[in-house]
């Protein structure tokens, strides 16, 4: 019985080995669009979310990711690229990135 005491007791000691390089210290933080706008998604809401993001101490705090899920694109070129939905996105992809970027 003493045997199994001990075994569940050191089973329930968790020896991890971790790095001390201040990387993985958080969870990866940011907002995706899928889960609250599906398809309903456009340039001014991306730019929005980044500037709240800034404004609400998000960013301060850790969140750094703006993911657009699904919905930004329209077709593909001849070349098979993906092009952006231009009356979602007027600006273009680009622009947006460095917009958010800039934030």
């Amino acid at each position: 019985m003493i045997v199994v005491k001990i075994f569940l007791l050191l089973s329930l000691i968790h020896i991890s080995h971790q790095l001390n390089n201040g990387l993985g210290l958080t969870p990866q933080m940011g907002w995706n669009s899928w889960n609250h706008f599906g398809c309903n998604i456009n340039e001014k809401l991306i730019q929005q979310t980044a500037d709240l993001m800034v404004s609400t101490g998000l960013a301060a705090a850790g969140y750094q990711y703006v993911n657009m899920d699904d919905c930004w694109q329209v077709s593909r070129d001849a070349n098979g690229t993906i092009e952006a939905d231009p009356k979602a996105f007027p600006s273009g992809i680009p622009a947006l990135v460095d917009y958010v970027h800039s934030r």
